[in-house]
């Protein structure tokens, strides 16, 4: 659920951090490029452009990052289910933004005014400041109007979404009984009866052992199996039919002298102010002359460096780490900034240098030398990256006549393997839970395999990506179908699975009857409580939540300790003793649990909201188009 339903000010914040907070100084120009024109769905008569799905992405990314801090994983945001959650919440916000419209929500010019005079970015000595604004915007290249035109949609869309969720109205006799069922504490001892505790006391006889091998007999069944034959045609198969020439390997080593050793990279931090190309003369030379008082600055305190890029750098992301870049090697930086780099040494400052992204100041730390490798301890490498440099560059022509010739002379691989010169492989018996050959066993292939009109026709399957760059086609050379296992062969997991059955029986009926005793008032001195452990709701320790439900259940006013018993989340049994009950005495005027009441009306709202969303999507007409995301 997007978090701007909770108060207007992250409302502003969100538009700002899409529309108007500097990029990243590398960043900008692939931001404003319009190569990435289409849509990746559309709602009703909308689109969400790609533009603002990889936007979109972006700041999920910054978000997780700040979460996250060290363990941010940039692989995160790879996986399908990431993207397309993504994408689900740019959905919702269209959703609502229509809806909000369809309704007839408005937003005053005097509100809107109210509004943009209240943000933080366009405020000079606390005070909302014109120049300031049409500064900000003109350098992301967004004009006022459409600024304006996307923070009151935005607007419009919290006035809707704000009438749902402080409508959620929870009554005080309910937070009062939920506070007091979360804070109040049971003081308890547990103590868990295990099969194994039984098991040598289970002795089946032979009618018991043919009953349950007659009533699971399925558990007992072979499953379908085949062996079939199958060819693969990849890069790593065409690869191998490969050859190159030492010379061949010494002109790569020697175009590609960075890929063997390592480069020479640098590490260095810089200050930027932004400069677009579309800003007046004039307003650049303010920016410069800006930047000329910086660096004045720094060069008479070298050691502020790192805190004036904290304070003044409009590059978001190393401004927070004081400027730092990491270490780099040629080719990852603008031309104009890295020509200036690769020829400072350790500790020198530089500026201002001018890019397409505005002036920087340049501090270097650090350089490491490069490392050339020797041609004769790469050769092999080399020759193994030109043979699937070559055979990749065949694949794409080779996979469509494969999957033809596999098509055509479909009762047999033989034809396929000639022309393209792989081997016929064959597999063992195999069944759909196999695993191994794991070519073979890609769920893709198995499910072919296991066809009718391939099991019966003995045809080939189609040719079957099941890795990129990688296809197969198998063909069913015999079939066994699943078939029941005489109790013979099958006797000793019948008897084990068995007793584990009637030990579980034994533990329960145990338990039954040691609770019984023990609610009757008779001791049992053999019983090993161990120590005793305070719960509730909100600090479990540990315990299920059956268990917590059925202590919670027990009545204040008993003669303490109370047993009770449940059969345990694994097999066992679970006998509990309730020593005491600490009951609270909070009310949600309690300014302790004010936060809990706060939080309970936000996942009530929450809930609400959610339901309401899905009913717009319900009603709407929405298209993924699956292959943009």
């Amino acid at each position: 659920m997007f978090d701007f339903v909770h108060q207007k000010k992250t409302v502003v914040q969100i538009v700002l951090f899409i529309a108007v907070l500097p990029f990243m100084f590398w960043g900008v120009q692939s931001y404003r490029s319009d190569s990435d024109a289409g849509y990746v769905a559309k709602v009703n008569d909308d689109e969400i452009g790609r533009r603002d799905y990889e936007q979109a992405l972006r700041n999920q990314q910054e978000n997780l990052r700040n979460i996250l801090g060290s363990n941010f994983d940039s692989t995160l945001l790879d996986s399908p289910q990431m993207k397309l959650s993504v994408l689900e919440n740019l959905i919702q916000q269209k959703l609502a933004q229509q809806e909000a419209t369809h309704v007839g929500l408005t937003v005053l010019e005097t509100q809107l005014a109210a509004e943009i005079q209240a943000i933080d970015f366009f405020q000079e000595n606390s005070k909302f400041s014109l120049q300031r604004y049409r500064d900000l915007l003109q350098r992301q290249g967004m004009s006022a109007s459409l600024f304006e035109a996307r923070l009151a949609n935005e607007l419009k869309q919290q006035q809707l979404l704000e009438g749902i969720t402080k409508s959620v109205i929870i009554p005080e006799t309910v937070t009062s009984k939920l506070i007091r069922l979360s804070d109040t504490k049971y003081d308890i001892s547990q103590l868990t009866l295990r099969p194994n505790q039984f098991i040598d006391q289970v002795d089946p006889d032979e009618t018991e052992i043919i009953a349950y091998y007659d009533n699971h007999h399925r558990d007992f069944m072979l499953p379908e199996q085949v062996q079939a034959e199958y060819i693969v045609l990849s890069v790593d198969e065409l690869a191998k039919q490969e050859q190159i020439t030492t010379e061949e390997a010494k002109k790569y080593f020697n175009e590609h002298p960075d890929e063997f050793g390592r480069p020479e990279e640098r590490r260095a931090s810089h200050i930027l102010l932004t400069a677009p190309a579309e800003i007046t003369e004039e307003a650049r030379a303010e920016v410069r002359k800006r930047v000329e008082q910086i660096l004045l600055e720094i060069q008479q305190n070298p050691e502020r460096f790192e805190e004036l890029a904290a304070e003044v750098s409009e590059d978001p992301g190393s401004a927070k780490m004081g400027g730092d870049l990491g270490f780099f090697t040629k080719g990852l930086m603008v031309k104009e900034f890295e020509d200036e780099v690769f020829t400072m040494q350790p500790d020198e400052i530089r500026g201002p240098v001018e890019t397409p992204f505005g002036f920087h100041i340049i501090k270097l730390a650090e350089i490491k030398l490069a490392d050339v490798a020797d041609f004769d301890d790469v050769s092999g490498h080399i020759e193994e990256l030109l043979k699937h440099q070559k055979a990749s560059e065949k694949f794409g022509e080779l996979a469509e006549d494969f999957r033809n010739i596999v098509f055509e002379e479909n009762d047999t691989l033989q034809v396929a393997a000639d022309m393209f010169n792989l081997p016929i492989q064959k597999t063992d018996w195999i069944s759909r839970q196999s695993t191994e050959p794991p070519l073979v066993t890609h769920k893709s292939i198995l499910d072919e395999i296991f066809s009718d009109n391939v099991i019966h026709s003995q045809s080939n399957t189609g040719a079957i990506e099941v890795q990129p760059d990688t296809l197969v086609a198998a063909r069913v050379l015999a079939h066994r179908p699943a078939s029941p296992q005489s109790i013979e062969l099958v006797r000793d997991q019948v008897i084990s699975r068995l007793k584990q059955q009637l030990a579980q029986e034994m533990t329960v009926q145990k338990g039954h009857e040691i609770l019984a005793r023990l609610q009757e008032g008779k001791t049992d001195d053999e019983l090993d409580w161990g120590g005793s452990t305070e719960i509730s709701y909100t600090q479990a320790q540990g315990t299920d939540l059956e268990t917590l439900r059925l202590v919670s259940q027990v009545e204040t006013n008993k003669a303490f300790p109370v047993y009770i018993g449940k059969t345990a989340p694994q097999d066992g049994y679970n006998l509990i003793r309730i020593n005491r009950i600490i009951e609270s005495a909070g009310e949600p005027g309690d300014k302790k649990n004010q936060a809990f009441v706060n939080q309970l009306q936000q996942l009530r709202s929450q809930e609400e909201l959610g339901a309401y969303l899905a009913g717009l999507r319900q009603r709407s007409e929405v298209k993924i188009r699956e292959e943009s995301y």
